[in-house]
Formats: structure tokens, sequence, C-alpha cells
């Protein structure tokens, strides 16, 4: 870690069905003393933690670190960026999981355990990942845009996000979206989106999920862009087939496994931009949150973030 940083952490209480809030005083207290001074501030609503973000860069803190979940770290990326360019460039982000899903902190090879991740926050190295911009309808209307760091799908995606906050989450992030994927699996009937890839690439499907990663897993460890990178340029979009409950129970494995294209229902592309529109619809989670509906125009921004990552990082 960079010598006298100034170091803030970013608490959502509600992460982990609260068990962030529980560990308050145990967080703060292994951080100290395995990085120095913090100051923690917690959020206090939806989206707090981006204008929270914001303001601790403003006052010169330039190790901000995510305490929570995969909504959470996207808050606090959220607050780096401003115009599509970071507040301090020089600012890094930090991941410490505590939430239901922690998909970018596997991608990123951030473990869940927190003397760990504390460690890889005072030895890790700094790392440059690209940054997604998306664009899109909001569910209370009007457009919206939002950064995301791991991944962002529509059509069933976002139906299982907005029911990922279950009772399943006592016995973990998986079996919490697994149990609202298929309960989501039971009512949903497919979409038939069209998009645009780069400007030239036309594609027309009858889907049940399409996903634009930067980083790997979504759904709870669901690894469903196993070749993404998180600093290459570039989103890898997996494309699945519409499939009803009983064939997803059947063809479940290869999402957990690595192994989705080997499915016949899946498809992938590699581009630098997307445009998507459905004439149902179609609605979007971002970072595993459920923020909005197409229309949806989606663009990376290379190499926009600083992140503290573990020394032996591949993805």
């Amino acid at each position: 870690m960079k010598p006298n940083r100034k170091i803030a952490v970013v608490l959502n209480p509600r992460s982990g069905g609260g068990k962030a809030g529980r560990r308050r005083k145990e967080i703060e207290h292994r951080l100290r003393g395995r990085l120095g001074a913090v100051t923690v501030r917690l959020t206090d609503a939806p989206g707090a933690g981006v204008e929270l973000t914001r303001a601790l860069l403003r006052e010169g803190f330039d190790l901000i670190i995510a305490a929570g979940g995969d909504g959470t770290a996207n808050e606090v990326a959220n607050g780096f960026l401003e115009q599509d360019e970071p507040v301090n460039p020089e600012a890094c982000l930090g991941i410490l999981p505590f939430g239901t899903g922690g998909d970018f902190r596997r991608t990123l090879g951030v473990p869940p355990n927190l003397d760990s991740a504390a460690e890889i926050l005072a030895e890790g190295k700094t790392r440059a990942i690209d940054v997604g911009k998306a664009t899109f309808d909001a569910h209370g209307g009007g457009p919206m845009a939002r950064y995301f760091i791991n991944l962002l799908s529509f059509g069933i995606g976002g139906d299982v996000a907005a029911r990922a906050k279950n009772p399943a989450r006592i016995l973990g992030g998986r079996a919490a979206f697994l149990w609202a994927t298929v309960k989501s699996f039971i009512i949903y009937s497919g979409k038939e989106i069209r998009m645009t890839l780069d400007g030239k690439d036309d594609v027309q499907a009858f889907v049940t999920d399409v996903a634009v990663g930067n980083g790997r897993f979504y759904g709870g460890g669901m690894c469903v862009c196993p070749t993404a990178l998180l600093d290459d340029g570039m989103f890898e979009i997996t494309v699945i087939d519409y499939m009803n409950c009983l064939q997803f129970i059947r063809e479940i494995r290869p999402l957990y496994s690595g192994n989705i294209y080997r499915r016949p229902q899946a498809h992938h592309w590699r581009a630098r931009q997307l445009r998507a529109e459905a004439d149902d619809e179609t609605k979007i989670e971002i970072d595993g949150e459920p923020l909005g509906r197409l229309p949806l125009e989606v663009t990376v921004l290379p190499a926009r973030l600083k992140v503290i990552a573990p020394n032996r990082s591949s993805s």
C-alpha cells in the first residue's frame, strides 16, 4: 500500500442482512490494526454511498474502502467518477466484502474473510480497471446514467435482483440468488430483444437474459461471462436463449462451473459499446441492483478506476 494514505471506509450497515452493521466495531478495529487511522462513514439510504464518496475524495482521502456488497461497491465506484473522469486520479477503491452476492470481489480475487481482505488492502497492488457506463430508462421514469464495475444484465436478471433480498440469505449469497432465480423463472416468459454491438453487428433473439460483463460473475457466483477481463477495454456479452424453469434447472450446473459457452443456449460476443431495446418491459440490473429498464446504451471507459487488488490477481 502507498505510504501516508488518507483512508476512509464507506460502510453499508444493512449489507449481508445487517452483518456489516453488527460487526462495525470489529471492522474498525481490524482495519486500524492493519492500515492505521481510518475514518468511517455509514450509508443511511440507497444511493448515499455516491455522495459520501465524492465528499471524502474532495476532503483529500485517497483510499476509499467499500464495506458491503456489490451494490455498495457500485455506489462507491460511482462516487469516484464525475462526467466520466476520476474526481481524484490518484485515489483508489478498496473492497471489504460483506454483501449477499460478492460477485465483483470474486472476479477481483478478494476473499470474503475479513482478515484476508484487510491484508489485501494493506499489501495488494494498485490496478487500473475499466468502468462501464450505462444510460437507460429509470423505474421512476426518465433517462438515467450509472457506472458499473462488474456486470449489467437485462431480461430475467432484473427480476432476480429485485427478489435477491429474501430469507434464503441466511444460507449465503448463492442460496439467496438461486431461490430468487427459480422463483423468477416460474413466471418469466422470455423477452424479444434487439441489440447493436459497436454500431455494426445486429443481434435479435428471444432470451432468458443478456449479460454485459466487465467482470465474470453475477447472481451470487454464476460465471456467466467466464472470459471477461477487468482491464482489456472490452465487454464480454453473453446471450442466453429462452429456457423454461425445468430447462433452467437442468442447465444450471454450467452457470456455476464456468462452462456456459459449451451449452447451445449460450452465445457470446466482445464489444466496446452496446445498444439494446425491446417492445415489452425488460428490466435491467446493474452490479446486482434493479435500477431500470430498456432501452439501454452501454459504453466502456478504459482504465478509468484504480482499485486495490491481490498481487496475483489475473481477472
